[in-house]
């Protein structure tokens, strides 16, 4: 079965569909809700894959803010300190 289309509708609607979910842990929990609610006929294995397909997704677009977590910042403050 072709999991994609799935995931591609879940992780498009991630804003709509996961407000709360502002952490990984709750994201993941949240996807898994959805995916039973909505799609009952999945398998635990394809329900697993589903959930970290789009994991995969929400986290390459950093829908749970990463940047901070990673230093992205370091950059900003080293230019800032080099020019005053």
């Amino acid at each position: 079965m072709d999991l994609r289309p799935i995931i591609d509708e879940i992780a498009s609607h991630a804003d709509d569909l996961l407000p709360g979910a502002k952490s990984r842990d709750r994201g993941r929990t949240d996807i898994a809700e959805l995916i039973v609610a909505e799609y009952p006929n999945l398998g635990r294995a394809d329900r697993k894959k589903v959930v970290d397909g789009v994991m995969a997704v929400l986290e390459h677009e950093d829908f749970f803010g990463t940047q901070y977590a990673t230093g992205a910042f370091d950059e900003d403050d080293s230019e800032s300190d080099s020019s005053g």
